[in-house]
Protein backbone atom coordinates (compact mmCIF):
# COMPACT_ATOMS: atom_id res chain seq x y z
CA UNK A 1 0.00 0.00 0.00
CA UNK A 2 1.43 3.31 -1.07
CA UNK A 3 1.23 5.74 1.82
CA UNK A 4 1.05 9.53 1.60
CA UNK A 5 1.36 10.42 5.25
CA UNK A 6 0.60 13.73 6.79
CA UNK A 7 3.91 14.88 8.08
CA UNK A 8 4.29 14.88 11.81
CA UNK A 9 8.00 14.45 12.03
CA UNK A 10 10.04 17.04 13.80
CA UNK A 11 13.57 18.29 13.52
CA UNK A 12 14.48 16.17 16.54
CA UNK A 13 13.20 12.96 18.04
CA UNK A 14 10.12 13.27 20.23
CA UNK A 15 11.82 11.55 23.17
CA UNK A 16 8.84 11.73 25.52
CA UNK A 17 6.51 10.11 22.99
CA UNK A 18 9.13 7.53 22.06
CA UNK A 19 9.64 6.50 25.70
CA UNK A 20 5.89 5.84 25.93
CA UNK A 21 5.86 3.95 22.63
CA UNK A 22 8.65 1.48 23.41
CA UNK A 23 6.64 -0.04 26.28
CA UNK A 24 4.70 -2.16 23.78
CA UNK A 25 7.95 -3.60 22.44
CA UNK A 26 8.59 -4.96 25.92
CA UNK A 27 5.18 -6.66 26.03
CA UNK A 28 5.78 -8.56 22.76
CA UNK A 29 9.07 -9.96 23.98
CA UNK A 30 7.89 -10.68 27.53
CA UNK A 31 4.84 -12.76 26.52
CA UNK A 32 6.46 -14.55 23.53
CA UNK A 33 9.54 -15.61 25.50
CA UNK A 34 7.46 -16.59 28.52
CA UNK A 35 5.79 -19.23 26.34
CA UNK A 36 9.05 -21.21 26.50
CA UNK A 37 8.36 -21.90 30.21
CA UNK A 38 4.59 -22.09 29.81
CA UNK A 39 4.86 -24.88 27.19
CA UNK A 40 6.52 -27.56 29.40
CA UNK A 41 4.29 -26.53 32.30
CA UNK A 42 1.13 -27.14 30.23
CA UNK A 43 2.61 -30.31 28.76
CA UNK A 44 2.88 -31.94 32.18
CA UNK A 45 -0.20 -30.41 33.74
CA UNK A 46 -2.54 -31.37 30.87
CA UNK A 47 -0.62 -34.58 29.98
CA UNK A 48 0.08 -33.45 26.42
CA UNK A 49 2.45 -34.96 23.89
CA UNK A 50 5.16 -32.76 22.38
CA UNK A 51 3.07 -31.85 19.33
CA UNK A 52 0.10 -30.81 21.45
CA UNK A 53 2.30 -28.64 23.66
CA UNK A 54 3.50 -26.80 20.54
CA UNK A 55 -0.07 -25.70 19.84
CA UNK A 56 0.71 -22.82 22.22
CA UNK A 57 3.14 -21.39 19.67
CA UNK A 58 0.76 -22.38 16.85
CA UNK A 59 -2.06 -20.30 18.34
CA UNK A 60 0.23 -17.41 19.24
CA UNK A 61 2.00 -16.93 15.90
CA UNK A 62 -1.01 -17.85 13.75
CA UNK A 63 -2.67 -14.74 15.17
CA UNK A 64 0.10 -12.54 13.75
CA UNK A 65 -0.49 -13.98 10.28
CA UNK A 66 -4.28 -13.76 10.34
CA UNK A 67 -4.23 -10.27 11.84
CA UNK A 68 -1.95 -8.91 9.11
CA UNK A 69 -3.85 -10.85 6.44
CA UNK A 70 -7.23 -9.41 7.48
CA UNK A 71 -5.85 -5.86 7.38
CA UNK A 72 -4.46 -6.52 3.89
CA UNK A 73 -7.74 -8.02 2.67
CA UNK A 74 -9.75 -5.04 3.97
CA UNK A 75 -7.36 -2.61 2.29
CA UNK A 76 -7.46 -4.53 -1.02
CA UNK A 77 -11.18 -5.31 -1.22
CA UNK A 78 -12.64 -2.13 0.28
CA UNK A 79 -9.88 0.36 -0.46
CA UNK A 80 -9.74 1.05 3.27
CA UNK A 81 -6.51 1.17 5.25
CA UNK A 82 -7.70 0.56 8.81
CA UNK A 83 -4.46 1.78 10.38
CA UNK A 84 -4.59 5.00 8.34
CA UNK A 85 -8.23 5.60 9.31
CA UNK A 86 -7.69 5.02 13.02
CA UNK A 87 -4.20 6.51 13.19
CA UNK A 88 -1.17 4.90 14.78
CA UNK A 89 -2.02 6.04 18.31
CA UNK A 90 -5.58 4.69 18.34
CA UNK A 91 -4.50 1.49 16.56
CA UNK A 92 -2.05 0.76 19.38
CA UNK A 93 -4.74 1.53 21.99
CA UNK A 94 -7.21 -0.83 20.29
CA UNK A 95 -4.51 -3.49 20.00
CA UNK A 96 -3.72 -3.24 23.73
CA UNK A 97 -7.41 -3.49 24.60
CA UNK A 98 -7.72 -6.56 22.40
CA UNK A 99 -4.75 -8.15 24.17
CA UNK A 100 -6.37 -7.31 27.53
CA UNK A 101 -9.51 -9.10 26.32
CA UNK A 102 -7.31 -12.08 25.48
CA UNK A 103 -5.99 -12.06 29.05
CA UNK A 104 -9.60 -12.20 30.30
CA UNK A 105 -10.25 -15.22 28.06
CA UNK A 106 -7.12 -16.85 29.48
CA UNK A 107 -8.39 -16.35 33.03
CA UNK A 108 -11.81 -17.80 32.17
CA UNK A 109 -10.18 -20.78 30.44
CA UNK A 110 -7.91 -21.41 33.40
CA UNK A 111 -10.87 -21.40 35.77
CA UNK A 112 -12.60 -23.87 33.44
CA UNK A 113 -9.42 -25.98 33.37
CA UNK A 114 -9.51 -26.18 29.55
CA UNK A 115 -6.36 -26.18 27.41
CA UNK A 116 -8.18 -25.31 24.12
CA UNK A 117 -9.68 -22.29 25.90
CA UNK A 118 -6.21 -21.18 26.94
CA UNK A 119 -5.10 -21.44 23.30
CA UNK A 120 -7.97 -19.15 22.32
CA UNK A 121 -6.82 -16.70 24.99
CA UNK A 122 -3.23 -16.70 23.74
CA UNK A 123 -4.48 -16.32 20.15
CA UNK A 124 -6.50 -13.24 21.15
CA UNK A 125 -3.56 -11.71 23.03
CA UNK A 126 -1.34 -12.17 19.96
CA UNK A 127 -4.05 -10.82 17.64
CA UNK A 128 -3.82 -7.60 19.61
CA UNK A 129 -0.05 -7.75 19.25
CA UNK A 130 -0.44 -8.04 15.46
CA UNK A 131 -2.37 -4.76 15.36
CA UNK A 132 0.11 -3.12 17.72
CA UNK A 133 3.10 -4.26 15.66
CA UNK A 134 1.58 -3.08 12.39
CA UNK A 135 1.23 0.41 13.86
CA UNK A 136 4.17 0.70 16.24
CA UNK A 137 7.15 0.27 13.87
CA UNK A 138 6.10 3.03 11.41
CA UNK A 139 4.93 5.17 14.36
CA UNK A 140 8.42 5.01 15.85
CA UNK A 141 9.85 6.14 12.52
CA UNK A 142 7.38 9.05 12.51
CA UNK A 143 8.50 10.47 15.87
CA UNK A 144 11.48 12.37 14.49
CA UNK A 145 13.62 12.92 11.39
CA UNK A 146 13.21 10.22 8.72
CA UNK A 147 16.97 9.61 8.54
CA UNK A 148 17.03 8.43 12.17
CA UNK A 149 13.84 6.38 11.96
CA UNK A 150 15.69 3.06 11.90
CA UNK A 151 17.53 4.09 15.08
CA UNK A 152 14.25 4.48 16.95
CA UNK A 153 13.00 1.11 15.71
CA UNK A 154 16.28 -0.48 16.80
CA UNK A 155 15.81 1.05 20.25
CA UNK A 156 12.42 -0.63 20.38
CA UNK A 157 14.08 -3.90 19.38
CA UNK A 158 16.56 -3.53 22.25
CA UNK A 159 13.70 -3.07 24.72
CA UNK A 160 11.92 -6.04 23.14
CA UNK A 161 15.02 -8.16 23.67
CA UNK A 162 15.14 -7.20 27.34
CA UNK A 163 11.54 -8.38 27.57
CA UNK A 164 12.48 -11.73 26.01
CA UNK A 165 15.32 -12.17 28.52
CA UNK A 166 13.24 -11.39 31.60
CA UNK A 167 9.98 -13.02 30.43
CA UNK A 168 10.90 -16.67 31.17
CA UNK A 169 12.22 -15.71 34.61
CA UNK A 170 9.06 -13.82 35.63
CA UNK A 171 6.74 -16.51 34.22
CA UNK A 172 8.68 -19.24 36.06
CA UNK A 173 8.47 -17.30 39.32
CA UNK A 174 4.76 -16.73 38.76
CA UNK A 175 4.12 -20.44 38.12
CA UNK A 176 6.52 -22.06 40.57
CA UNK A 177 7.52 -19.31 43.00
CA UNK A 178 10.97 -19.71 44.53
CA UNK A 179 10.49 -23.51 44.65
CA UNK A 180 11.59 -25.88 41.92
CA UNK A 181 8.77 -28.42 41.73
CA UNK A 182 9.35 -31.72 40.01
CA UNK A 183 7.01 -32.79 37.24
CA UNK A 184 4.90 -34.95 39.58
CA UNK A 185 4.31 -31.94 41.85
CA UNK A 186 3.23 -29.66 39.03
CA UNK A 187 -0.33 -31.00 39.01
CA UNK A 188 -0.58 -30.22 42.71
CA UNK A 189 0.35 -26.59 42.00
CA UNK A 190 -2.81 -26.13 39.95
CA UNK A 191 -3.58 -23.29 37.56
CA UNK A 192 -4.36 -20.65 40.16
CA UNK A 193 -1.06 -18.87 39.63
CA UNK A 194 -1.73 -18.67 35.88
CA UNK A 195 -4.87 -16.71 36.77
CA UNK A 196 -2.80 -14.31 38.88
CA UNK A 197 -0.19 -14.00 36.12
CA UNK A 198 -2.70 -13.09 33.39
CA UNK A 199 -4.68 -10.84 35.70
CA UNK A 200 -1.45 -8.91 36.19
CA UNK A 201 -0.67 -8.99 32.45
CA UNK A 202 -4.21 -7.86 31.59
CA UNK A 203 -3.91 -4.98 34.05
CA UNK A 204 -0.64 -3.95 32.39
CA UNK A 205 -2.32 -3.96 28.96
CA UNK A 206 -5.15 -1.77 30.27
CA UNK A 207 -2.68 0.55 31.99
CA UNK A 208 -0.63 0.90 28.80
CA UNK A 209 -3.79 1.54 26.76
CA UNK A 210 -4.78 4.32 29.19
CA UNK A 211 -1.25 5.74 29.06
CA UNK A 212 -1.38 5.92 25.26
CA UNK A 213 -4.95 7.22 25.11
CA UNK A 214 -4.40 10.08 27.55
CA UNK A 215 -0.83 10.91 26.50
CA UNK A 216 -0.64 14.39 25.02
CA UNK A 217 2.92 13.71 23.89
CA UNK A 218 1.81 11.23 21.23
CA UNK A 219 0.51 12.59 17.91
CA UNK A 220 -2.50 10.82 16.38
CA UNK A 221 -0.43 9.36 13.56
CA UNK A 222 -3.33 9.53 11.09
CA UNK A 223 -2.41 9.66 7.42
CA UNK A 224 -3.97 9.50 3.98
CA UNK A 225 -3.27 6.44 1.89
CA UNK A 226 -3.66 5.21 -1.65
CA UNK A 227 -4.16 1.45 -1.79
CA UNK A 228 -1.93 -0.47 -4.18
CA UNK A 229 -4.04 -3.06 -6.04
CA UNK A 230 -2.63 -6.59 -6.18
CA UNK A 231 -5.48 -9.00 -7.07
CA UNK A 232 -3.21 -11.92 -7.95
CA UNK A 233 -1.35 -11.68 -4.64
CA UNK A 234 -4.72 -11.42 -2.89
CA UNK A 235 -5.92 -14.64 -4.53
CA UNK A 236 -2.65 -16.46 -3.85
CA UNK A 237 -2.68 -15.61 -0.12
CA UNK A 238 -6.42 -16.29 0.14
CA UNK A 239 -6.18 -19.75 -1.44
CA UNK A 240 -3.11 -20.59 0.65
CA UNK A 241 -4.99 -19.64 3.82
CA UNK A 242 -8.08 -21.71 2.93
CA UNK A 243 -5.92 -24.73 2.14
CA UNK A 244 -4.08 -24.37 5.45
CA UNK A 245 -7.41 -24.27 7.30
CA UNK A 246 -8.48 -27.44 5.47
CA UNK A 247 -5.18 -29.13 6.33
CA UNK A 248 -5.39 -28.36 10.05
CA UNK A 249 -8.95 -29.63 10.50
CA UNK A 250 -7.83 -33.31 10.56
CA UNK A 251 -4.85 -32.33 12.70
CA UNK A 252 -7.10 -30.89 15.39
CA UNK A 253 -9.54 -33.79 15.06
CA UNK A 254 -6.70 -36.15 15.92
CA UNK A 255 -6.03 -34.01 19.01
CA UNK A 256 -9.47 -34.97 20.34
CA UNK A 257 -8.83 -38.72 20.06
CA UNK A 258 -8.21 -40.41 23.41
CA UNK A 259 -6.92 -43.98 23.34
CA UNK A 260 -4.37 -46.24 25.02
CA UNK A 261 -4.01 -48.43 21.95
CA UNK A 262 -0.33 -48.00 21.01
CA UNK A 263 -0.88 -49.09 17.40
CA UNK A 264 -3.68 -46.55 16.99
CA UNK A 265 -1.59 -43.85 18.67
CA UNK A 266 1.26 -44.49 16.22
CA UNK A 267 -1.17 -44.20 13.31
CA UNK A 268 -2.52 -40.94 14.71
CA UNK A 269 1.01 -39.55 15.10
CA UNK A 270 1.90 -40.44 11.51
CA UNK A 271 -1.36 -38.92 10.27
CA UNK A 272 -0.63 -35.68 12.13
CA UNK A 273 2.88 -35.53 10.72
CA UNK A 274 1.65 -36.07 7.15
CA UNK A 275 -0.95 -33.32 7.45
CA UNK A 276 1.55 -30.94 9.04
CA UNK A 277 4.06 -31.57 6.25
CA UNK A 278 1.26 -30.98 3.74
CA UNK A 279 0.67 -27.61 5.39
CA UNK A 280 4.34 -26.74 5.02
CA UNK A 281 4.26 -27.90 1.38
CA UNK A 282 1.25 -25.66 0.69
CA UNK A 283 3.13 -22.59 1.91
CA UNK A 284 6.26 -23.48 -0.06
CA UNK A 285 4.27 -24.22 -3.24
CA UNK A 286 2.15 -21.07 -2.92
CA UNK A 287 5.23 -18.87 -2.69
CA UNK A 288 7.08 -20.77 -5.42
CA UNK A 289 4.12 -20.63 -7.83
CA UNK A 290 3.69 -16.92 -7.07
CA UNK A 291 7.39 -16.39 -7.72
CA UNK A 292 7.27 -18.15 -11.10
CA UNK A 293 3.95 -16.61 -12.16
CA UNK A 294 5.07 -13.08 -11.33
CA UNK A 295 8.26 -13.71 -13.26
CA UNK A 296 6.20 -14.44 -16.41
CA UNK A 297 3.67 -11.63 -15.94
CA UNK A 298 4.17 -9.05 -13.20
CA UNK A 299 0.77 -7.36 -13.64
CA UNK A 300 -1.55 -7.74 -10.66
CA UNK A 301 1.05 -9.10 -8.26
CA UNK A 302 1.87 -5.81 -6.53
CA UNK A 303 4.95 -6.15 -4.34
CA UNK A 304 5.07 -9.90 -4.99
CA UNK A 305 6.34 -9.29 -8.51
CA UNK A 306 9.78 -8.74 -6.98
CA UNK A 307 11.68 -12.02 -6.56
CA UNK A 308 13.68 -10.71 -3.59
CA UNK A 309 10.40 -10.14 -1.70
CA UNK A 310 8.86 -13.56 -2.40
CA UNK A 311 12.07 -15.35 -1.43
CA UNK A 312 12.33 -12.99 1.54
CA UNK A 313 8.80 -13.94 2.66
CA UNK A 314 9.95 -17.55 2.82
CA UNK A 315 13.12 -16.41 4.62
CA UNK A 316 11.11 -14.56 7.30
CA UNK A 317 8.84 -17.62 7.61
CA UNK A 318 11.89 -19.82 8.09
CA UNK A 319 13.71 -17.41 10.40
CA UNK A 320 10.80 -16.92 12.80
CA UNK A 321 10.11 -20.66 12.68
CA UNK A 322 13.65 -21.66 13.63
CA UNK A 323 13.99 -18.93 16.27
CA UNK A 324 10.81 -20.13 18.00
CA UNK A 325 11.17 -23.89 17.53
CA UNK A 326 14.65 -24.12 19.07
CA UNK A 327 13.45 -22.83 22.44
CA UNK A 328 9.89 -24.18 22.32
CA UNK A 329 11.15 -27.76 22.15
CA UNK A 330 14.07 -27.17 24.51
CA UNK A 331 12.09 -28.00 27.65
CA UNK A 332 11.49 -31.53 26.36
CA UNK A 333 15.16 -31.87 25.38
CA UNK A 334 16.43 -30.76 28.79
CA UNK A 335 14.17 -33.34 30.45
CA UNK A 336 16.31 -36.14 28.97
CA UNK A 337 18.93 -37.72 31.24
CA UNK A 338 21.71 -37.01 28.74
CA UNK A 339 20.82 -33.31 28.94
CA UNK A 340 20.55 -32.96 32.70
CA UNK A 341 17.10 -34.38 33.38
CA UNK A 342 15.74 -30.95 34.29
CA UNK A 343 12.12 -30.57 35.40
CA UNK A 344 9.71 -28.01 33.95
CA UNK A 345 10.41 -25.64 36.86
CA UNK A 346 14.18 -25.78 36.24
CA UNK A 347 14.34 -24.83 32.55
CA UNK A 348 13.75 -21.08 33.04
CA UNK A 349 17.46 -20.06 33.15
CA UNK A 350 18.12 -21.92 29.88
CA UNK A 351 15.09 -20.41 28.13
CA UNK A 352 16.10 -17.01 29.52
CA UNK A 353 19.64 -17.48 28.21
CA UNK A 354 18.31 -18.46 24.78
CA UNK A 355 16.24 -15.29 24.50
CA UNK A 356 19.03 -13.40 26.24
CA UNK A 357 21.26 -14.55 23.39
CA UNK A 358 19.03 -12.63 21.00
CA UNK A 359 19.37 -9.61 23.27
CA UNK A 360 23.16 -10.01 23.27
CA UNK A 361 23.25 -10.09 19.47
CA UNK A 362 20.84 -7.22 18.97
CA UNK A 363 22.61 -4.97 21.45
CA UNK A 364 25.89 -5.76 19.72
CA UNK A 365 24.36 -5.15 16.29
CA UNK A 366 23.07 -1.76 17.50
CA UNK A 367 26.55 -0.39 18.21
CA UNK A 368 26.83 1.17 14.75
CA UNK A 369 23.78 3.38 15.46
CA UNK A 370 25.92 5.55 17.74
CA UNK A 371 28.55 5.99 14.99
CA UNK A 372 31.64 5.25 17.10
CA UNK A 373 35.15 5.47 15.72
CA UNK A 374 36.61 2.26 14.29
CA UNK A 375 38.75 1.73 17.38
CA UNK A 376 35.85 2.36 19.77
CA UNK A 377 33.65 0.09 17.70
CA UNK A 378 36.16 -2.74 17.98
CA UNK A 379 36.28 -2.27 21.75
CA UNK A 380 32.49 -2.14 22.07
CA UNK A 381 32.13 -5.33 20.01
CA UNK A 382 33.72 -7.12 22.97
CA UNK A 383 32.37 -5.06 25.86
CA UNK A 384 28.66 -4.85 24.91
CA UNK A 385 28.00 -8.61 24.51
CA UNK A 386 29.90 -9.40 27.72
CA UNK A 387 27.84 -6.81 29.64
CA UNK A 388 24.61 -8.16 28.11
CA UNK A 389 25.65 -11.71 29.08
CA UNK A 390 26.30 -10.51 32.61
CA UNK A 391 22.84 -8.90 32.79
CA UNK A 392 21.15 -12.18 31.81
CA UNK A 393 23.13 -14.05 34.49
CA UNK A 394 22.35 -11.35 37.06
CA UNK A 395 18.60 -11.50 36.36
CA UNK A 396 18.64 -15.26 36.83
CA UNK A 397 20.72 -14.98 40.00
CA UNK A 398 18.24 -12.48 41.47
CA UNK A 399 15.48 -15.00 40.68
CA UNK A 400 17.54 -17.60 42.60
CA UNK A 401 18.04 -19.77 39.52
CA UNK A 402 21.12 -21.97 39.32
CA UNK A 403 23.40 -20.19 36.83
CA UNK A 404 26.50 -22.37 37.25
CA UNK A 405 25.68 -24.46 34.12
CA UNK A 406 25.78 -21.26 32.03
CA UNK A 407 29.17 -19.76 32.93
CA UNK A 408 31.11 -21.27 30.03
CA UNK A 409 28.50 -20.13 27.53
CA UNK A 410 30.75 -17.10 27.18
CA UNK A 411 32.73 -19.19 24.67
CA UNK A 412 29.73 -19.23 22.32
CA UNK A 413 29.45 -15.46 22.65
CA UNK A 414 33.09 -15.10 21.60
CA UNK A 415 32.24 -17.07 18.45
CA UNK A 416 29.38 -14.66 17.77
CA UNK A 417 31.72 -11.68 18.22
CA UNK A 418 34.00 -13.27 15.62
CA UNK A 419 30.98 -13.52 13.32
CA UNK A 420 30.27 -9.81 13.69
CA UNK A 421 33.87 -9.04 12.71
CA UNK A 422 33.57 -11.26 9.64
CA UNK A 423 30.20 -9.78 8.65
CA UNK A 424 31.49 -6.19 8.66
CA UNK A 425 27.91 -4.82 8.99
CA UNK A 426 27.14 -6.01 5.43
CA UNK A 427 23.62 -7.53 5.31
CA UNK A 428 24.28 -10.32 2.79
CA UNK A 429 27.61 -11.31 4.27
CA UNK A 430 26.31 -11.15 7.84
CA UNK A 431 23.22 -13.22 7.01
CA UNK A 432 25.29 -15.87 5.23
CA UNK A 433 27.88 -16.14 8.03
CA UNK A 434 25.32 -16.33 10.81
CA UNK A 435 23.22 -18.86 8.86
CA UNK A 436 26.26 -21.10 8.43
CA UNK A 437 27.15 -20.65 12.11
CA UNK A 438 23.57 -21.59 12.98
CA UNK A 439 23.79 -24.75 10.87
CA UNK A 440 27.09 -25.69 12.49
CA UNK A 441 25.63 -25.10 15.97
CA UNK A 442 22.57 -27.27 15.29
CA UNK A 443 24.70 -30.08 13.86
CA UNK A 444 27.00 -29.89 16.88
CA UNK A 445 23.98 -30.12 19.15
CA UNK A 446 22.60 -33.13 17.28
CA UNK A 447 25.84 -35.12 17.31
CA UNK A 448 26.73 -34.41 20.95
CA UNK A 449 24.99 -34.54 24.33
CA UNK A 450 25.27 -32.83 27.69
CA UNK A 451 26.60 -29.30 28.17
CA UNK A 452 28.21 -29.05 24.71
CA UNK A 453 24.92 -29.93 23.03
CA UNK A 454 22.90 -27.58 25.26
CA UNK A 455 25.29 -24.70 24.53
CA UNK A 456 25.11 -25.46 20.80
CA UNK A 457 21.31 -25.27 20.76
CA UNK A 458 21.28 -22.18 22.99
CA UNK A 459 23.69 -20.45 20.59
CA UNK A 460 20.98 -20.64 17.94
CA UNK A 461 19.66 -17.50 19.65
CA UNK A 462 23.00 -15.75 19.14
CA UNK A 463 22.96 -16.50 15.42
CA UNK A 464 19.26 -15.67 14.92
CA UNK A 465 19.63 -12.35 16.72
CA UNK A 466 20.78 -10.23 13.80
CA UNK A 467 18.88 -11.98 10.98
CA UNK A 468 15.57 -10.09 11.00
CA UNK A 469 16.98 -6.69 9.90
CA UNK A 470 19.24 -8.36 7.32
CA UNK A 471 16.38 -10.32 5.75
CA UNK A 472 13.99 -7.38 5.94
CA UNK A 473 16.26 -4.81 4.30
CA UNK A 474 17.28 -7.22 1.53
CA UNK A 475 13.68 -8.27 0.86
CA UNK A 476 12.29 -4.74 0.43
CA UNK A 477 15.33 -3.37 -1.44
CA UNK A 478 14.29 -1.76 -4.72
CA UNK A 479 10.52 -2.10 -4.12
CA UNK A 480 9.90 1.66 -4.39
CA UNK A 481 6.17 2.45 -4.08
CA UNK A 482 5.51 -1.19 -3.16
CA UNK A 483 7.69 -1.01 -0.05
CA UNK A 484 4.82 -0.62 2.42
CA UNK A 485 2.86 -3.51 0.91
CA UNK A 486 5.98 -5.65 0.83
CA UNK A 487 6.58 -4.94 4.51
CA UNK A 488 3.03 -6.10 5.29
CA UNK A 489 3.62 -9.35 3.39
CA UNK A 490 6.80 -9.96 5.38
CA UNK A 491 4.97 -9.42 8.69
CA UNK A 492 2.43 -12.07 7.61
CA UNK A 493 5.22 -14.60 7.35
CA UNK A 494 5.66 -14.56 11.13
CA UNK A 495 3.36 -17.52 10.43
CA UNK A 496 6.55 -19.62 10.50
CA UNK A 497 6.39 -19.51 14.29
CA UNK A 498 3.02 -21.29 14.10
CA UNK A 499 3.95 -23.99 11.59
CA UNK A 500 7.54 -25.11 12.21
CA UNK A 501 7.46 -25.74 16.02
CA UNK A 502 4.47 -28.15 15.80
CA UNK A 503 6.21 -30.05 12.98
CA UNK A 504 9.32 -30.47 15.12
CA UNK A 505 7.09 -31.43 18.04
CA UNK A 506 5.44 -34.12 15.95
CA UNK A 507 8.83 -35.42 14.78
CA UNK A 508 9.87 -35.57 18.44
CA UNK A 509 6.81 -37.70 19.26
CA UNK A 510 7.91 -40.40 16.82
CA UNK A 511 9.94 -43.09 18.59
CA UNK A 512 12.16 -43.49 15.53
CA UNK A 513 13.24 -39.81 15.74
CA UNK A 514 12.77 -38.40 19.25
CA UNK A 515 13.29 -34.89 20.57
CA UNK A 516 17.07 -34.84 20.05
CA UNK A 517 17.04 -35.75 16.35
CA UNK A 518 14.00 -33.53 15.75
CA UNK A 519 16.46 -30.62 15.69
CA UNK A 520 17.32 -31.55 12.11
CA UNK A 521 14.36 -29.26 11.42
CA UNK A 522 16.45 -26.33 12.61
CA UNK A 523 19.37 -27.42 10.39
CA UNK A 524 17.16 -27.28 7.29
CA UNK A 525 15.85 -23.84 8.27
CA UNK A 526 19.34 -22.37 8.63
CA UNK A 527 20.30 -24.02 5.32
CA UNK A 528 17.53 -22.14 3.50
CA UNK A 529 18.56 -18.86 5.11
CA UNK A 530 22.10 -19.39 3.81
CA UNK A 531 20.67 -20.16 0.36
CA UNK A 532 18.56 -17.00 0.48
CA UNK A 533 21.63 -14.90 1.33
CA UNK A 534 23.46 -16.24 -1.72
CA UNK A 535 20.44 -15.98 -4.06
CA UNK A 536 19.26 -12.51 -3.09
CA UNK A 537 22.70 -11.02 -3.69
CA UNK A 538 22.55 -12.09 -7.33
CA UNK A 539 18.92 -10.99 -7.73
CA UNK A 540 19.60 -7.51 -6.35
CA UNK A 541 22.81 -7.13 -8.33
CA UNK A 542 20.81 -7.64 -11.55
CA UNK A 543 18.62 -4.74 -10.40
CA UNK A 544 21.66 -2.56 -9.77
CA UNK A 545 21.56 -2.93 -5.99
CA UNK A 546 24.56 -4.12 -4.00
CA UNK A 547 24.41 -3.14 -0.35
CA UNK A 548 27.51 -5.11 0.62
CA UNK A 549 29.71 -3.19 -1.81
CA UNK A 550 28.36 0.17 -0.62
CA UNK A 551 28.95 -0.59 3.07
CA UNK A 552 32.49 -0.44 4.29
CA UNK A 553 34.12 -2.87 6.68
CA UNK A 554 35.47 -2.26 10.16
Amino acid sequence: MEQNRTSQSTSSTNSGALSTLVTVFFFWGFIAAGNGVFIPFCKHYFHLDQFQSQLIDFAFYLAYYLGALVLYFIASLFNLDVIARWGYKNSIVYGLLFSAFGAVIMILAVNANTFPGMLIGLFTVALGFSLQQTATNPFAALLGPPETGSHRITLGGAVNSFGTAIGPIIVALALFGATRANDEQINALGLGKVTVLYAFVGALFLGAAALFFFSKKLPSGKFETETEKSPKALWALGIMTLLLIAIFIPVFRSYMVVTEDKTLLEEIEMTRLKWLLCGLAIILCALLISFLSAKKNANGWGAMKYPQLVLGMLAIFTYVGVEVTIQSNMGALLALKDFGGYTSSQVAPFISMYWGSLMIGRWTGSIKIFEPTNMMKSILLFIVPVIAFGIVLLLNAIAQNDITPLYWYILCIIIQIFGFYLGQDKPVKTLLIFSLFGMAAMLTGIFTTGTVSIYAFLSGGLFCSIMWPCIFVLSIAGLGKHTSQGSAFLIMMILGGAIIPPIQGKLADLNSIGIHNSYWMAVFCFAYLALFAVSVKGILRKQGIDYDSSIGGH
